[in-house]
Order: C-alpha cells, then structure tokens, then sequence
C-alpha cells in the first residue's frame, strides 16, 4: 500500500519584500512573472534558522517556492509559500504516478537499511530493553509531529511490554534549538528530560563535547540512508515508514499484521 506522509513544519517568517502586485486579470499565466524570490531574500527569511540557501526555483505545485539549502555541510529541499510567510519541509507527489516530483535534482529513494547499521549506541532507549520487538525512531524535539508522535510511543511501551523503541535524535536544520537540545538529552539519557524536551519545555545547555559526536552520527547515518524528514520510523525488518502512526497501529505492524 503506498503511504504518503507530508511533514510540514508550521514556523511563521516575516517576509522582506511585498509579492509584486498581481495583474488584474488574475494569475493565469507564467507564475515566475508576478511571484519570485531570489536566493537573497530567502537567505534573508531563513537568517533566524541558521540555513544558507544555494538555489531558488518555483515548486512543480503552484503556489510555492523550492529552495536547496544547506547547514552544518549537510543539503536538504524545503518551500516558502508565495505569500512568503511559511515555511514547509516534505516532498510534493504527482497523484498520477504517486511519486516524488521536483524541481530540484533529487536523490533515489530509499525504502529500507540493514538495522544493524543504526547507530543504536547514541539512541535513547524507551520501553523494555531487552524486548524482542525492535523500533527505531527517528524524531526531532521542536517538531510538532513528532511532540504528537511521542505521546503516541509512550502509549505503545504500555499496551505491549516486549517492544524497544530506539529514540534517534535527529534535529533538523530549520530547527535552530534542536541541535542543542538533543544533545543535552543525550548526555544524560534520562527519560524525564527526554519528554521534558518533548513538551516543549525549557531544557539545559549541553556541556559534552561527545554529545556533539553522538548527534553529528545520528544526522550523518541519516542523510546516507534518504532519512530527511521527521518523524521516520524504521521497522525491525529494516523498512523505512515517513510519518507516525497511532500506537495501535505500530503495534499492529512490529507483530507482523
């Protein structure tokens, strides 16, 4: 069954410039001709987020701008609506072929990894960890996906005893606070502070220079295995699933039905 998740971030920017008036005929024609952004502005837009922007196009979906940036040595695709004012990350799908479309060349989709590559030894472990059901999480603490998706793997730890669930820290780059804060996470590993984070609380400021390297690995196994987004689960055989499912339904899929 083909499964599409759209992980949009809901982070509000003031835009630098107005849209060029629009003709009084409506939009109807080259949309490049009333709506643009130069990779000037967007640079400018995104200044709160740390991200540099190295390329500019109009989406294949009409009303949004697809932007390759980068932070940290590390590329990814995100969009600015035209009305400039959010920002989304995700990917836009042709519902004819029910793939992947861009403007910008993407890589090949990866659809599953050898579990034994995870770096599991950087992960926060939640539930029984000597289960025999095994789920790798990857999620970031200032996505509100994931924030939802967290209550939904503490729901799962208590309907069903036997299940690790791997908590991989994976800040994303249009989350400033994040990096830091799954770090501090990290150097203590306590369960409190992890869902402390998860509740949008206030958090400490990492201290260790080994929870630096624990994240850097985290994000490095990630963009080597097509993981972009979050929150992206990874099933004991290995399948990759973009989205969270409801604890039920996770339960469901690490029993085999």
């Amino acid at each position: 069954m083909f499964k599409i998740i759209c992980i949009a971030v809901a982070v509000t920017i003031s835009a630098v410039s107005s849209a060029h008036a629009m003709p009084q005929n409506g939009c109807g024609g080259e949309c490049a001709s009333c709506h643009n952004l130069s990779v000037k502005d967007a640079d400018a837009l995104l200044k709160k987020t740390g991200i540099t922007v190295k390329s500019v196009k109009q989406a294949p979906a009409k009303g949004l701008f697809e932007l390759l940036v980068e932070k940290n040595d590390k590329q990814g695709v995100i969009f600015i609506d035209y009305g400039k004012k959010h920002l989304l990350q995700g990917m836009i799908i042709d519902l004819e072929t029910l793939q992947p479309v861009s403007a910008l060349p993407q890589p090949k989709q990866v659809t599953s990894v050898d579990v034994k590559t995870i770096p599991v030894a950087n992960a926060v472990v939640i539930g029984n960890p000597k289960g025999t059901k095994k789920l790798y999480v990857f999620t970031d603490p200032d996505c509100p996906y994931c924030r939802k998706g967290h209550a939904e793997l503490k729901k799962l730890i208590k309907i069903d005893p036997d299940v690790t669930i791997y908590v991989m820290l994976f800040p994303l780059p249009m989350h400033p606070g994040s990096y830091d804060k799954s770090r501090a996470i990290l150097e203590s590993k306590n369960h409190e502070l992890l869902d402390k984070a998860f509740d949008g609380k206030e958090m400490p400021k990492p201290v260790k220079e080994s929870s630096k390297k624990a994240i850097d690995e985290i994000i490095k196994f990630a963009n080597a295995h097509g993981i972009s987004g979050t929150p992206t689960l990874i099933l004991p055989d290995g399948t990759i699933q973009v989205g969270m499912r409801d604890a039920e339904t996770m339960k469901k899929e690490l029993e085999g039905k």
